[in-house]
Order: C-alpha cells, then structure tokens, then sequence
C-alpha cells in the first residue's frame, strides 16, 4: 500500500489530474540521469528529468508472491544522453531504477512507485526496449558455493589469493596488427608462453576503448609477436598503436592451479567426486567395476 501525501490525495480526488511519469536511473559509473514524459524539464530531489527522452513505460506489472515484477521502458535514441555506444558498452547495465507518478504542475506532490534495476536491454536500429527489474530479481541469484569439479573463484580474489599485478603475471603490450574486430597482432608480450592469457583479461590503456576491461578467448606466440582474441569484439574499433595490459588466465583446473600458479592449497574446488561416467557404470565381466569402493 503506498502512503500519498494529503496535498497529492487531495489532487488526484479533484477528478482532473496533472501527472507524469519520472524515472530516475543510478548507473554504476556514478552518472545519475532522469527522464520524463512530460514535454518540459521537471526537477525534483536534485534530479533534472529531460522530456521527449524518448522513453515510455508499459504497464506496471506486480504480484503478491516473490516472483520478479517487470516493466518496459521503450523509446529511440533521441536522448543525447542515451546513446547506441553506451547501451553496447554495458553502462546502462544494472542501473538502479526509480519511478515516479509526479504532479507535473507542482512536484512536490509526488510518489515513488518502484525501484528496480535494468535487466535485458533489446535494441534495433533506432529503438531500444529495456526491461526494469522489481528487487525481488536479486532472490533468483545463486548465493553459496557450488559443488563441483572446477574451481569456483575469482583469479586473483580473496579466495583464490593470487597476486595479478607482480610481473610474472601480468604484461603490458601494443597492438602492430589488425586481423579481425577481436583479434590482432602484439608486441611486448614475448616472454609470456603461448595460452598464458587465455581466459584471462585484458585491459586497454590507451585509444578508444582505454578504460574497458574484456576477456581473452585465445593467446598464441610465434616468434616475439604474440596473437590474441578477444571473447567479444570492443565496443570501438581497435586500432594499430592501441596499449593494453593482459593478466594471466586461469581454467579453473586443479593441474593448472598447481603447475601455473603453485596455488593448490587455495583451490576452491573439488576435484575427485565422482563424475558421470562413474555415475552410467554398469557390471562387467572383466572384474574392472565389481562394485567394490572405486
């Protein structure tokens, strides 16, 4: 039940009503922007909502149980503060959601119908669709270890307590050659053997995409010229000249926590339960699989 102040009760009980929809979204990069279907620039909380953004909303959906409430938010790229290269770059990537129902001709009379946070965001050529997640989408995470084979944390977290920032795993190097979107050609990394970055990241330090941080798919070596792709192409075209720094990758195996990193005592997996092949066994005459313990 939302509590409405006496000022906005008394306005919407007068039968013709001023309202707008406000919506105030927290990125995770600091930035706070707010948007409104009204047709002049409303404000409210130190928040300025830009009209004609572009957005509007779809019905407000919600439940009395705790499955994830939703609602859409649809417009085009008008906004020059909504752009096709920051939606790509993940910057609108869960960011915190307010909606307000404002009284446009007086926004102290206002209320805050949800909170959420940006979900999915489906994009065509000039429009967007993004889906507000209610909070209750954060019950649906997994919380807990997993049980299983492979090693469950982070390279270089507390868990896994490595150190990616000593040299000996980490490298600094510069593209010199393009040979897709997501791979090229780079020098400086020469005394790293082949795969020592595979699935670990790169960070770019110079050109268009300074400041982003991507996975490594695949790291080969001939000669002194290293060849690295990435798991997905940039956001902005790499360019020849481009800086980086690459840290080592790790595939969560427990041979490669002890012959890579001698980290065997950290692993944060269990590497001798029994997999499916021990699961589909069946008798066999040879004796090799009696059903005595394995």
């Amino acid at each position: 039940m939302k509590s409405l102040s006496s000022e906005l009760q008394a306005h919407l009980d007068g039968g013709t009503t001023t309202l707008s929809w406000c919506w105030r979204i927290s990125r995770a990069d600091g930035v706070t922007l707010g948007f409104t279907d009204h047709d002049l620039v409303l404000a409210f909380d130190g928040t300025d909502f830009e009209p004609e953004s572009g957005f509007a909303a779809s019905e407000v959906r919600s439940g009395s149980d705790l499955s994830v409430d939703a609602q859409d938010a649809e417009g085009v790229l008008t906004s020059d503060r909504i752009t096709e290269t920051d939606i790509l770059d993940g910057r609108w990537d869960n960011a915190a959601v307010e909606l307000w129902r404002v009284n446009w001709a007086d926004t102290s009379q206002r209320v805050l119908l949800r909170r959420g946070a940006v979900g999915q965001i489906r994009r065509g050529r000039m429009a967007f669709v993004a889906e507000v997640r209610s909070l209750a989408h954060a019950l649906g995470q997994t919380v807990g270890r997993t049980f299983q084979a492979s090693c469950d944390a982070a390279l270089g977290d507390t868990r896994c307590g490595i150190d990616l920032e000593i040299a000996a795993y980490k490298g600094s190097g510069v593209v010199t050659d393009l040979l897709r979107d997501r791979a090229f050609l780079a020098s400086g990394l020469s005394g790293f053997a082949a795969g020592w970055f595979t699935s670990g990241t790169l960070t770019w330090t110079s050109g268009a995409n300074a400041g982003r941080i991507t996975e490594v798919l695949g790291h080969g070596l001939t000669d002194t010229i290293a060849s690295l792709t990435l798991l997905e192409a940039p956001v902005r075209a790499i360019a020849e000249g481009d800086a980086f720094v690459a840290r080592a990758g790790c595939d969560k195996r427990i041979a490669t926590c002890g012959t890579k990193f001698a980290n065997t005592f950290n692993f944060r997996g269990f590497p001798n339960i029994p997999g499916q092949d021990a699961v589909l066994r069946y008798a066999s005459r040879d004796g090799s699989n009696d059903g005595t313990v394995l």
